[in-house]
């Protein structure tokens, strides 16, 4: 395979939900322009975001209702109303207290309601819109919303008809008094896909390359899994026979039971991968680069028997390995990926690695441990990767600097000064504070081709700002900016960038 050599420079960790604006979340609209604006000022090369699915369970981005969809809550409101969608009093009863959080409550409760009025003077006969439905590429999404909004629950519990997607069923069900409804549903990938296209152009024009996410998994009450049955895990009754997970380790006693549907590889493999193929075809069409999450699980899966309590009784599987990327290139050209290989690594997920040529992660905050062969430390990272201070999966740096003990604090502060002396770069670093500015240095100043430091270690926030706590069912993804990052925090940061080397 070809290998992927991104070109050197800086990135900033931000996703679109915690943009500020005044309607209850981050949209496509002005905000994220401006956001623009500043990475591309700041000599800022990369925008990475999380998943732009629309949310399901949760409200995770990596738990999705279709791995192909956009999340409506992202639709700009403002530009819905220059359209003349909408009027400024249902404008105005959007508008909500801009606060340090996402109400997804709120939002479930109200946004559908407005984007229906929308959709109400919306001219369906538009021939942009008419040439979106013959395209069939959300109409799986769309069949599937309107069957959820006919008979709610989870799909296997639908009138069996449509439960097994029987053809005259849902062609019934789809042109009858649904068809409304269908469309409605459509409309609303259609404007998404529409609004992100221009934003991904404008910041292309200034430079900024979009690196977006593909989870591994989808969810099990998707329409990824009603459309195709036979591509996962499933028994007769499309009930899941096996679902995802990794094993007891250190940090879990009974391991983590993520409940997602397995692929059967099997099937995918006599398929040619079409299903997997037409995802990666996707999100190049959306990004520049894309993160694979979980990349490890393309060599070897955990396998937890469906209804098992813990994720003791698993076992590993083989994936399908460089063959999936192989073909994914034979039929698409050069890829543009980026492996999340974090978590346990051994010689089979190094080995795809090195077959795929794509680069890895370094997250620099597990590197000062006082282990001489830790692989986060700078002197033993290579240019073939991606550096970050953390991901949305761990704490703020401040918040992780915080929780530790003077002690450990000490230790992390010896390593880490070392660190920057090694990378020649001389900065104080005397309090918690301090360390995190430290550690965006030592980040930027890496070998890595790539650096990403999440918004929030840019800005210093401390673990209230935490975006996500894994195997925490509540109280994630609702981080948001409450205004623009300040001028003077983004010219330290623009600073740091230049004088890496990296704008």
């Amino acid at each position: 395979m070809q290998k992927y050599i991104p070109g050197r420079g800086a990135g900033v960790l931000c996703h679109i939900s915690s943009l500020p604006n005044k309607y209850g979340i981050g949209s496509l609209g002005k905000e994220a322009y401006e956001f623009v604006d500043m990475l591309a000022k700041c000599g800022v090369k990369y925008w990475q975001i999380l998943p732009l699915q629309q949310t399901g369970y949760g409200d995770s981005p990596y738990q999705s209702v279709s791995c192909t969809s956009g999340n409506p809550y992202f639709i700009d409101l403002e530009e819905l109303s220059r359209q003349g969608l909408l009027d400024r009093e249902e404008l105005k009863s959007a508008e909500r207290k801009l606060k340090n959080g996402v109400d997804y409550g709120d939002l479930y409760e109200n946004r559908y309601k407005l984007l229906r009025r929308a959709y109400a003077r919306f001219n369906i006969k538009d021939a942009a819109f008419v040439a979106y439905i013959e395209s069939g590429r959300a109409e799986d999404y769309a069949l599937f919303m309107s069957l959820k909004s006919r008979y709610a629950g989870v799909f296997n519990t639908f009138p069996e008809a449509y439960k097994y997607k029987e053809h005259l069923a849902i062609y019934e069900f789809r042109t009858s008094v649904y068809r409304e409804e269908y469309c409605f549903w459509l409309f609303l990938q259609y404007e998404f896909e529409r609004q992100w296209a221009a934003l991904k152009n404008y910041a292309n024009s200034k430079g900024v390359h979009l690196i977006g996410d593909i989870p591994l998994y989808v969810a099990y009450d998707s329409a990824d899994v009603w459309a195709h049955p036979e591509l996962f895990k499933l028994d007769e009754d499309l009930n899941p026979t096996a679902v995802a997970g990794v094993p007891p380790d250190y940090f879990s006693k009974d391991g983590q039971l993520w409940g997602n549907p397995l692929y059967n590889w099997d099937a995918l493999r006599a398929s040619g991968y079409d299903w997997w193929i037409n995802r990666i075809a996707h999100a190049k069409r959306m990004y520049d680069i894309l993160r694979i999450d979980h990349f490890r699980g393309l060599d070897r899966y955990y396998s937890v028997p469906a209804g098992s309590k813990t994720a003791r009784e698993g076992e590993w599987m083989p994936g399908p390995g460089v063959a999936l990327f192989e073909e994914a290139e034979r039929r698409l050209g050069k890829l543009n990926i980026i492996a999340e290989d974090l978590g346990v690594i051994d010689d089979g997920v190094i080995r795809l690695l090195n077959e795929s040529g794509f680069p890895s992660m370094k997250v620099l905050m597990f590197a000062f441990d006082g282990e001489k062969d830790n692989g986060y430390l700078p002197q033993n990272i290579g240019e073939h990767s991606v550096a970050y201070t953390g991901t949305h999966d761990n704490d703020t740096a401040l918040g992780f600097l915080l929780k530790q003990t003077d002690k450990e604090f000490a230790a992390f502060k010896k390593g880490l000064r070392s660190a920057l002396g090694y990378e020649g770069v001389y900065t104080p670093v005397v309090d918690r504070a301090d360390a995190v500015r430290g550690l965006v240095l030592c980040a930027l100043n890496t070998r890595s081709a790539i650096a990403v430091v999440p918004v929030q270690d840019i800005l210093c926030l401390d673990n209230a700002s935490r975006m996500n706590t894994p195997s925490t069912p509540q109280g994630n993804w609702g981080f948001r900016l409450t205004a623009m990052p300040s001028r003077s925090a983004m010219a330290q940061f623009k600073n740091a960038v230049i004088r890496a080397g990296r704008a």
